[in-house]
């Protein structure tokens, strides 16, 4: 009896060891996903591109992200930089004062536009909690289901967004991603990645951007993608980028 009960604790506990070893994490998932997407070349490189004829450009200073953005309208150029002590705008050069909440409002924009054009590099951001939804099929590729959300302190003002994303279980790269917001009345949107190219060693996207209705889970948006009931809102490309690699540690 007491050789038999050893034998089932035996097979149980390797069953378990077995189960256990089929499952990866959702770190090891977002790690692998950053790594094949560009890895540690994001805080070694300076990026630049156009989205919708505006120019925003990535660049380090002894280890510290500078983001910029720079606008052009008739003969003023207006160029908007984010650092680590705060934001400044320039007009033709010269720097301008801008009160407390348009220079929150413009560096939220600019965060915003950055984040989307890097990722899946801000996911690991020390704000953002992961966890794995589980897996699912979209087409005839199989994907792990991210849900990301993120801490109040370091968050951003948006920090109760939630998101999805759709990492392909063979290439580990983010082919979708969902979000549900509450700023500006609130809502969710499905963007669905295309024209994927590698520039200097970094993998960059343009994106099909769908819309639900307002009152739509971001949860719900996978079934209603699978099923054409998203709506198509707009096409987000960016243009004209440029990567120069370095060594900025």
């Amino acid at each position: 009896m007491y050789r038999a009960t050893l034998i089932i604790i035996f097979l149980v506990t390797l069953g378990c060891r077995n189960s256990n070893s089929d499952k990866i994490a959702v770190k090891d998932i977002v790690d692998k996903s950053i790594e094949v997407s560009g890895g540690d070349l994001y805080r070694t490189s300076n990026i630049s591109f156009l989205l919708r004829g505006v120019r925003y450009e990535l660049e380090y200073d002894k280890g510290k992200k500078i983001l910029k953005r720079t606008t052009q309208k008739d003969s003023t150029v207006v160029l908007d930089v984010l650092k680590h002590d705060g934001f400044k705008r320039y007009v033709d050069g010269n720097p301008v004062i801008v009160s407390d909440s348009m220079a929150t409002k413009y560096s939220n924009s600019i965060n915003s536009v950055h984040y989307f054009a890097y990722l899946p590099y801000g996911l690991n951001d020390p704000a953002v909690n992961k966890k794995l939804l589980g897996e699912t099929q979209i087409g005839d590729r199989q994907y792990y289901k991210v849900e990301v959300t993120f801490d109040q302190k370091d968050g951003g003002k948006d920090f109760e967004d939630i998101y999805i994303y759709w990492i392909d279980k063979e290439t580990f790269k983010p082919d979708y991603l969902a979000y549900e917001f509450r700023v500006d009345g609130g809502g969710s949107r499905f963007r669905e990645a295309f024209n994927e190219r590698i520039i200097n060693g970094i993998r960059f996207v343009d994106y099909k951007n769908y819309k639900a209705d307002a009152d739509i889970s971001v949860y719900e948006l996978e079934a209603l993608f699978k099923s054409q009931k998203l709506e198509p809102l707009s096409t987000i490309r960016l243009e004209e980028v440029v990567v120069n690699p370095g060594s900025y540690n």
